[in-house]
């Protein structure tokens, strides 16, 4: 689907007929819509290939008269009742006369540009409003780095209550989830990094400052997130260990008590058996008891020394 949208007012507001200056968006496009931003607008097919592929890493290129930024922008969704991080890649597109941005989904980050929740932003100024999406993708990546680390925390709550294997692989997918949005972070960073050369947009002294404060938004969310994942990984370390540590008790209970166990079963079988001339005391009923009793007693307190219990 293409749609177009303008500042009017210092808001974003839909418009129904292309104009010049205007913002295309293109969501998941058809065959003839794709054609149709090859022919109107004279974007080269290599470009626009690289922005519908997605597979496609973050990068900047340029041919003719077009600029392709591809940066990968956060996306959440729910699988299975859990909530799910991952990521996936956004193609702008800075022609001479508009900014043209293609997803292949959704996104949260171009929903709150065009539905006139961030201000005082005009598509008719290319850098600055592109910039101002890649602030707005730096922000998400900082507010869902927050969200991963309060379900981290609450599934280690859950897990020193009780180790199931339903908090490990909630723990497993959060793990994924930091994995997936540091190697994007990366990527994004190297991209900003392009831009802020110059070579490939101008820039004005106001996009200057708009790029670094973008840049170090993107620095910090890669620092966050490589923070989560090494404690994250030391946590699951941890558990492992102590998940192994619970098995080896449960072991040695399980050996002691077969050891206690044993001696009765011993004492019995032995005065159960038909001996010429018999065993001692064989006619008292409670003598194997007794003896029973007592080897018992000595054997627990031989392994409670030995902290078998």
């Amino acid at each position: 689907m293409v749609s177009y949208y303008k500042t009017v007012n210092n808001r974003i507001e839909e418009i129904k007929e292309y104009e010049p200056g205007c913002w295309v968006n293109c969501v998941e496009p058809e065959d003839d819509e794709v054609q149709y931003l090859l022919d109107f607008f004279k974007i080269p097919p290599e470009l626009l290939r690289s922005a519908l592929d997605e597979e496609e890493s973050a990068h900047i290129d340029s041919e003719d008269d077009t600029t392709l930024i591809i940066i990968d922008v956060p996306v959440v969704e729910k699988v299975s009742g859990s909530i799910s991080y991952s990521t996936m890649p956004l193609g702008i597109m800075i022609t001479p006369n508009n900014v043209i941005t293609v997803s292949l989904r959704e996104s949260t980050i171009l929903t709150e540009f065009s539905e006139g929740v961030v201000r005082n932003v005009r598509t008719d100024y290319k850098t600055h409003f592109v910039l101002h999406i890649m602030l707005r993708m730096a922000s998400k990546y900082l507010q869902y780095l927050k969200q991963i680390d309060k379900i981290s925390n609450r599934i280690e709550r859950s897990l020193r209550r009780s180790a199931k294997n339903k908090e490990l692989e909630q723990l497993l997918d959060v793990e994924k989830s930091l994995v997936y949005f540091s190697s994007s972070l990366k990527s994004d960073e190297i991209t900003l990094e392009k831009i802020m050369r110059g070579r490939y947009i101008k820039l004005y002294d106001e996009d200057q400052d708009l790029l670094e404060d973008v840049l170090i938004e993107v620095k910090q969310a890669v620092d966050m997130a490589a923070i989560y994942l090494n404690i994250l990984n030391g946590t699951m370390d941890v558990f492992a260990s102590i998940i192994s540590n619970n098995l080896n008790i449960v072991m040695k209970i399980q050996a002691s008590l077969t050891l206690l166990v044993s001696v009765p079963t011993v004492i019995s079988g032995l005065y159960g058996m038909n001996i010429i001339g018999g065993l001692p005391f064989d006619h008292l009923w409670w003598f194997p008891l007794l003896i029973s009793a007592i080897l018992m007693v000595i054997m627990y307190i031989i392994l409670r020394r030995k902290d078998m219990f």
